[in-house]
């Protein structure tokens, strides 16, 4: 069993901040838990805008505060997320975030992301693993 908190992970390799600088990700659990799926906090900055792609990755996201604007790339459909309202990106959706107001919420990625992961410059996470353990 595995018991941890978003706060002991501040300021740790588990909490990684975006070379773009609009957003900062708490990875609470990742590829290695060996669970099949990693969770995180994220919050994207008010003001920001960030694309992304998720080529390698299916992602569920659910909003806890703040609010968006999510636009779908592939069909231009705009939503608005606030507190309580889940995407979920099964499709590979290219996607992007207009950032209202400071935007929290909390994702779920499979397969899991490692923790050392950045957005390329098409939005991509890489697929990156965790070394076979001897």
């Amino acid at each position: 069993m595995i018991v941890r908190s978003f706060k002991e992970i501040e300021g740790t390799d588990r909490h990684v901040k975006a070379a773009s600088g609009t957003w900062e990700s708490k990875r609470i659990v990742l590829a290695k838990e060996k669970v099949g799926f990693s969770v995180h906090e994220t919050i994207l900055y008010a003001g920001t805008e960030t694309s992304m792609w998720y080529a390698n990755h299916i992602e569920a996201v659910v909003c806890v505060e703040g609010e968006a604007e999510l636009t779908d790339r592939e069909t231009g459909k705009t939503y608005t997320i606030t507190p309580g309202t889940m995407y979920l990106l099964n499709g590979h959706e290219r996607h992007t975030l207009k950032v209202k107001e400071d935007f929290r919420c909390i994702c779920v990625f499979n397969p899991p992301v490692t923790g050392r992961e950045d957005h390329d410059e098409n939005g991509v996470y890489p697929l990156l693993t965790e070394p076979e353990e001897v």
